[in-house]
């Protein structure tokens, strides 16, 4: 208490320390003093105002508690009075007893009384109730069956009541009721014959399915009333509960199982389509009767039963075995694309879950898999597996069949531009089209597995029609009469190389997405190469066969008849011109690098010509002669060529200006600017040897060993400055020695 005082009068010298800080305030002293007094006037009655509260709720909880106390006395007394009631009668109810058993039998006789007229009349009424159900008036028979099994239920009731262990009295009571089992098995298959057939009842005769749904429920409703009976005396009637509707929904079950299995009507062996056919009759089976379960059915039946629903569970779940049973079965590769096309997209598809008639009650985002991811894979990898065979099948059939095709005696087709071409190029992408639009129907992952898987066959298929073109070549060298159509099927070749490569961009175009274009692009880099090859060869194969033609009229080149007046050149230029003709059927692209090939080919045959020494000219008179017929040679190859070339756009003149080099160096009169000439052609073709400036010089006939010595060696120590653009064509061409010519005699 003392400390409390302490703590109040240091709080109290803090605040008049507060209130009287400057002198002025020493003023307002008795202003301070009433205003404290008003405050603490008004504390002191807040605090008796809550004490006097605090009083006044004690003195009433007192007063409660004391009336509670006298009450619990009062209920104990009353206790006390009914436990010694009780005790008192005891004995009068053990004397009762006697009254009881007189009530239990005056019950179970009451019960007989009220059962005698059914009891007497049971023989009549099962004849009755079996007519009815022949005559399928099913709700009358029930009703009657109805009062048979309440008749019999509460006769074996009462005697459960009075002796649950005599038996002997139930039994006879059961076996007197014997042919009412009979009756209600009858009419339980009458009623799962409706419910089997309740699509179709439900079009023609929408009453008696709604009759045997209520017959259903009466039963529903007789069996919840027994087993309630049973958990509070114990008894339960014979045959209960018949759990009709449970079985209800068992036969649909199975009805709708056996209607999935028995759409299958065909077989492998008798028809190539029987799973399409199957799966096709499945889809218009299952989604016509949803439809009439929807629309129809599901007015027959009360909304608990949920029959729409319970309906597509089941249809869901038959399918689900069916095309599980399906997948486990040694299917074909077009088999597995129909399946996987059906349980993957036609499914969930407008064509049938999806369809908008069934919504909104169908959800197809909210239907589980019909086969698991795992059997899709396994069945995606057999399908890859088996299609990768097939395709190596079906190319190496195709080339076979083009193969043959290369030794007919009539030319190949041509394209709407005059192209020569075979069929091979249309049959390959036409099979890989295919594949593709098949796999595309499965999807995005599976078209794009099988374009690779094509293209990575086509690059294997390549290197064997590469390798059967050079067959083709080699055959053809063997006889060159045979086969008679050598250089059109050669040009339908080369065509179909660019016809593959255009196809394979078509392909990867029309079916590969751009994000995947650099997983290709080596494997499609590596057919244009072998494409390229094959053209390349086939290109060189018919510039052979060409110049296997001209090898007599070349061999007339630089030699005394070709001085003398030889049309070789003439005749060279007509067969390459007349090749060409046939040539014009090649596609631009190889047929440009073909002209090229050819006028370079030309362009080196004759000077090669030159360089084999077959002739020297004796004066300068011959030199001229021969020179402008070189010149004028030279032209001819330039006019043929450029007339070969018309439209490519390609320079065809730096070729044969080599030739008119050459014939300025023959044609030179003075021999002291013969250096000066001959230096002139190497700096303009630096690839010229040695051997080759001999050899012209000795066509010259008039430059002595010394000076093509002294010329050879100046030019060996001057600088060369070839033309960047230059191609060379002088390392092509070898110069034979001294013995060379006596073996060509």
């Amino acid at each position: 208490m003392e400390e409390t005082d302490r703590e109040a009068v240091a709080t109290a010298v803090q605040r008049v320390a507060g209130m009287l800080q400057r002198p002025d305030q020493l003023d307002k002293v008795e202003q301070y003093r009433r205003r404290e007094a008003r405050k603490k006037a008004s504390v002191e009655a807040r605090l008796k105002a809550a004490i006097q509260s605090q009083l006044d709720g004690v003195r009433t909880g007192l007063s409660q508690l004391h009336n509670a106390l006298n009450d619990v006395k009062d209920i104990q007394q009353s206790l006390i009075d009914v436990n010694k009631d009780w005790r008192q009668s005891i004995n009068t109810i053990e004397n009762l007893k006697d009254v009881k058993d007189a009530v239990v039998q005056h019950s179970q006789l009451a019960a007989a009384v009220e059962n005698l007229k059914n009891i007497f009349s049971v023989p009549e009424i099962v004849r009755e109730t079996h007519d009815l159900i022949e005559r399928g008036e099913l709700l009358q028979a029930h009703r009657k069956l109805m009062d048979l099994e309440c008749s019999r239920d509460n006769l074996m009731y009462e005697q459960y009541r009075m002796d649950s262990k005599n038996t002997h009295d139930m039994n006879l009571i059961h076996t007197y009721f014997g042919d009412m089992q009979k009756l209600s098995e009858e009419l339980a298959k009458q009623l799962w014959m409706v419910v089997q057939r309740s699509l179709v009842t439900v079009r023609r005769d929408p009453t008696l399915l709604v009759s045997v749904v209520r017959i259903i429920e009466r039963e529903e409703k007789i069996d919840r009333r027994m087993l309630d009976r049973k958990k509070q005396t114990g008894f339960i009637p014979p045959g209960r509960p018949k759990k009709w509707k449970e079985k209800m929904f068992s036969i649909l079950e199975r009805t709708v199982s056996t209607r999935i299995e028995g759409t299958q009507a065909d077989t492998r062996e008798s028809d190539k389509m029987w799973l399409v056919r199957h799966l096709e009759i499945i889809r218009k089976y299952v989604l016509d009767d949803l439809l009439v379960a929807k629309t129809l059915l599901d007015q027959c039946f009360p909304p608990h039963y949920d029959i729409f629903n319970r309906l597509l569970n089941m249809y869901h779940q038959a399918l689900a075995t069916r095309m599980q049973e399906l997948a486990a079965e040694d299917l074909e590769a077009n088999e597995i694309v129909s399946l996987l096309t059906w349980v993957l997209n036609t499914y969930t598809s407008a064509e049938m879950m999806g369809n908008s008639e069934l919504s909104p009650e169908v959800d197809v985002n909210s239907l589980d898999a019909l086969i698991s991811q795992n059997v899709v894979d396994q069945l995606l990898s057999k399908y890859m597996s088996t299609l990768t065979s097939n395709i190596i099948g079906w190319l190496r059939k195709a080339l076979e069949t083009d193969k043959k095709d290369w030794i007919k005696e009539t030319e190949p087709e041509a394209d709407q531009d005059g192209y020569y071409q075979t069929t091979l190029p249309a049959i390959v992408f036409q099979m890989f089209e295919q594949n593709l639009q098949v796999a595309a129907q499965i999807n995005e992952d599976l078209k794009t597995k099988v374009l690779i898987l094509c293209l990575q066959q086509m690059n294997s298929f390549l290197t064997r029609y590469k390798d059967e073109a050079q067959l083709y070549k080699e055959d053809h060298l063997k006889n060159r009469q045979y086969p008679q159509c050598y250089v059109q099927y050669m040009i339908a070749v080369i065509n179909n190389c660019q016809t593959f490569k255009e196809s394979i961009i078509s392909l990867k175009r029309k079916y590969l997405k751009s994000d995947m274009e650099d997983t290709l692009s080596i494997s499609h880099a590596n057919m244009d190469a072998t494409l390229d090859i094959i053209a390349k060869e086939g290109c060189s194969s018919l510039l052979d066969e060409v110049f296997m033609d001209l090898e007599p009229h070349l061999n007339e080149l630089m030699t005394k008849k070709w001085l003398m007046g030889s049309n070789a050149v003439g005749t060279i230029c007509v067969t390459v011109e007349d090749y060409f003709n046939d040539f014009a059927k090649i596609k631009k692209p190889y047929k440009k690098t073909m002209t090229l090939e050819a006028h370079r080919r030309v362009v080196v045959e004759y000077i090669r010509a030159i360089m084999l020494k077959r002739i020297s000219f004796k004066n300068a008179e011959e030199r001229k002669e021969g020179a402008e017929k070189m010149i004028r040679e030279a032209e001819q190859f330039r006019f043929l060529f450029k007339k070969l070339a018309a439209g490519s756009g390609e320079d065809t003149e730096g070729l044969c200006d080599i030739i008119e080099a050459i014939a300025e160096v023959i044609k030179l009169t003075d021999p002291s600017l013969l250096y000066l000439e001959v230096s002139t052609l190497v700096s303009k073709y630096p690839d010229i040897r040695d051997d080759h400036i001999a050899a012209l010089l000795t066509v010259r006939g008039d430059a002595s060993r010394d000076m093509k010595q002294t010329i050879i060696e100046t030019l060996d120590q001057g600088p060369s400055q070839p033309n960047p653009n230059y191609v060379p064509i002088f390392k092509e061409i070898t110069v034979p020695t001294l013995t060379v010519p006596k073996l060509l005699k």
